[in-house]
């Protein structure tokens, strides 16, 4: 049985705009917070990464609807009149 290889996706579940971050994020399993302050010390530095950014934003898909955790059930409160 052959395992599924690794894919780039955005993250339809930790997004702050596009979801980029988050899914490289999950796809190195690091911090998204790490690479989002990353992103940002490169724009300061370099501004190139804002365009990466946009670049990947149009290019990486989304992560299918399947692989995105279901919400909880809202919870039952119990309330009866």
């Amino acid at each position: 049985m052959a395992k599924e290889p690794k894919r780039l996706y955005r993250s339809r579940s930790n997004r702050m705009l596009g979801g980029v971050c988050a899914g490289l994020g999950e796809y190195l399993s690091i911090d998204p917070t790490v690479i989002r302050i990353i992103f940002v010390i490169l724009a300061f530095l370099y501004g190139a990464s804002f365009l990466v950014y946009l670049i990947m934003w149009l290019l990486v898909p989304e992560a299918p609807q399947s692989a995105v955790e279901a919400p909880p059930p809202p919870e039952d409160t119990g309330s009866a009149s």
